[in-house]
Formats: C-alpha cells, structure tokens, sequence
C-alpha cells in the first residue's frame, strides 16, 4: 500500500512497473516477487527476497538479499550495504528504479515529470504499452518481445555501459543460460535495423568492445 504526506521518508517507484507509486518508510522495506514483500514487483528478473531498505536517523541503508540479478546503485552492483541520502537513486535487476527521499517536499517525481523527461529524448519507450517513438515517429510494426526487453534494458542504464551478461540476463530471463554469442548478435543486429529505419543518420546502440552495449540518446532539438 502506498502513503505519502508523513514525516518520514519516502521511497518513489521512477521508471518501471511500479512507475508513480510511492512508499511511507516508517519501518524496513523488504522488495522482491513474493506477495509477502512490502513492494511486490512481479517480474521474473526479481528474486523473491530481492533487496531491502531500512530507515535510519540519517538516511537509509541499502542491501541486496543475495539476489540473482542484483541491485544497483551509481551503476555498480551492490555487495554491501550502501547508504542512501536525500535524492539517491538505486535499481532493482534490470526491471525498476527508486528515489528516496527525506520528505515529500523534495519530491522530483511523478508521471507528468517522468512524461517531460523522457520526452526530451529522440527514444522515448512506454513501458506499459510496449511502444516506442522515435523523433515523435513511432515505431511500427512494434518491436519484437525480445528487442523491446533489449532496448528497455539499455534504456534503462541510459548513459552507462551494460555487459552482455546483464543484457542476455534481461531478455531471455530464467532462459538466459544456453544463449550464444551468435544468437545476441543477431538481436541487436536486428533492432539497430528496425531504429535506422526510422532515423537512419544515428546510431543510438553503441558497442564498447570489452565492455558491453551503451544507448546513445540525443536531446531533442529545439
């Protein structure tokens, strides 16, 4: 259940399922796919017992559970538990991202400022519906399942290099293990078609040899 308008800290769902939602912590808050959670995210990249956030008189404390696909703060992956301060943001796997905030007189949020922001961009994806414009064009016939899950998880980390190994993670899920070299290749050799369809004069998956996948989204001209 989500509250908001107490003394106590919040924690705002951003980019994700959970997208808008946000949480009165006036205790610890246990994340993960099991109903008995505080913040359920039905997604099959989040453990059961994903992660967990605990209030403290100077911010929070951020841990990740042992999960499978980790949790991440200023794009590392957390081993430790970290700690949070007013505005820091962290992600869960791949799938959803969190603010916390000490009150919600800071808040940044929402969807008519989530709306704004991804506006700005030339690629701009809804989540819900699974649809994505590029330069205000959209993109049809839709993405396959596969490129979506791709570009969404790029999107994501946008900005930051992702490795092969999260991407797969990303896609193809529980049947990550088994996928070939050639197999991932070949998918983003496909939606890097499908994008230059749309806007054949920029390339917005870069490859950073050693490294993994970066999505290069330009501002929209004014």
């Amino acid at each position: 259940m989500t509250q908001s308008g107490s003394e106590a800290p919040l924690l705002v769902a951003s980019i994700g399922p959970l997208s808008g939602q946000r949480w009165t912590m006036d205790k610890a808050l246990l994340i993960g796919r099991d109903p008995s959670c505080d913040i359920v995210i039905p997604d099959r990249q989040i453990s059961r017992y994903h992660a967990r956030i605990s209030p403290t008189p100077n911010g929070a404390i951020l841990e990740d559970l042992g999960s499978k696909n980790g949790t991440y703060y200023l794009g590392k992956r957390v081993e430790d538990p970290v700690s949070l301060q007013d505005g820091d943001a962290f992600q869960v796997a791949l799938v959803q991202h969190f603010t916390f905030l000490i009150s919600d007189a800071t808040l940044p949020l929402g969807n008519a400022f989530i709306s704004t922001q991804a506006t700005k961009y030339r690629l701009r994806l809804d989540e819900r519906s699974r649809r994505l414009w590029l330069n205000g064009k959209e993109v049809l016939p839709p993405l396959s399942a596969q490129q979506f899950r791709l570009l969404q998880a790029l999107e994501r980390q946008q900005g930051e290099v992702v490795s092969r190994e999260e991407l797969i993670q990303a896609v193809w899920g529980d049947e990550a293990f088994g996928v070939t070299e050639q197999a991932f290749d070949a998918l983003v050799r496909r939606l890097r078609e499908r994008l230059a369809e749309i806007d054949p004069h920029h390339n917005y998956i870069l490859t950073i040899r050693g490294h993994g996948l970066r999505l290069d989204n330009p501002p929209v001209e004014s």
